[in-house]
């Protein structure tokens, strides 16, 4: 059974293309002034040890961003400099030791004087006491709030987003379930078709594994095609790190990011980047990336 829950896969090269992404997606929403409503419906504990008991583990932040780190000469673009500068910030002294996960990177981006709010969601105990945990140390008020409830249904009553103060209604929301069972991929296009229902012009952002599963390969398409029919534009990016030549192949080796209504700078930015990344992460044969959009 897959499934795939943050705390050990912090830092592999799925987090890479998710958090490479969101970073140039929100770095774009924000050149406009009003504020933002920021949701991640799967939040995870939102900050990760990678010398902690579940990240070690599974070890898979070494064909992550510490295999990144460690590439020679490795051409930093726009897009993935400022994927690295993000967490190079929570780290000091020159190590790797804290992976931000989607909850703090968000955090991270906020403005304060825009009144940009961020909603984080988690159902697992462990994971939500966790993540409370980290939040309070950030002393940020009413800034962001934490709930332990399905995301898919809490989204709902968040759209529309509530009225920023220049008058304008915005949000942009993060869906990466752990797809633990084959049912949350049908979730994810009730909740993408709900939400464009209540709110269409929000960024939609979903993250999904690519595996050997029915469901996993239709999924992209059947957003493509619920894009189509509404009209709305989409980006749709993949990573594939290839096949472990040796040991352990068991692992996910591969991920992709759908987009509804991306930024209009977002691909060119991944076009340049993904191509450094995909040849630094590479372990053996079936690596590669793509990039393509519509609408």
């Amino acid at each position: 059974m897959f499934s795939y829950r943050h705390a050990f896969h912090a830092g592999n090269h799925a987090d890479v293309l998710k958090h490479l992404t969101l970073i140039a997606t929100l770095k774009h929403l924000m050149h406009k002034d009003p504020g933002i409503q920021f949701v991640d419906t799967h939040a995870g504990a939102g900050l990760y040890r990678l010398d902690g008991d579940y990240a070690e583990k599974s070890g898979e932040a070494a064909d992550g961003i510490l295999k990144l780190l460690a590439t020679k000469d490795l051409a930093k673009v726009p897009a993935l400099q400022e994927y690295l500068d993000m967490v190079a910030s929570f780290n000091s002294g020159g190590s790797t030791r804290i992976y931000p996960g989607s909850p703090f990177i968000m955090h991270r981006l906020l403005r304060y004087e825009a009144r940009d709010r961020l909603k984080l969601f988690e159902m697992h105990p462990t994971d939500h006491k966790s993540l409370t945990g980290n939040i309070e140390q950030l002393n940020a008020g009413r800034t962001v709030s934490v709930t332990r409830a399905d995301g898919f249904e809490s989204l709902k009553a968040l759209l529309p987003p509530p009225v920023s103060t220049s008058g304008s209604r915005r949000t942009c929301v993060l869906i990466d379930p752990s797809y633990e069972i084959k049912n949350d991929y049908y979730r994810v296009i009730d909740c993408i078709q709900d939400s464009l229902k209540r709110f269409a012009t929000g960024t939609y952002i979903v993250w999904y594994p690519i595996i050997p599963r029915p469901e996993a390969h239709d999924l992209p398409r059947k957003l493509k095609t619920m894009c189509t029919q509404l009209k709305k534009p989409w980006l749709h990016a993949t990573l594939a790190i290839g096949r472990a030549t040796g040991g352990d192949d068991t692992g996910l080796s591969a991920s992709g990011m759908f987009l509804i209504n991306p930024p209009y700078t977002l691909k060119p930015l991944l076009n340049e980047a993904l191509p450094i990344v995909a040849k630094a992460l590479a372990r053996g044969p079936g690596q590669s990336w793509a990039v393509e959009s519509g609408g």
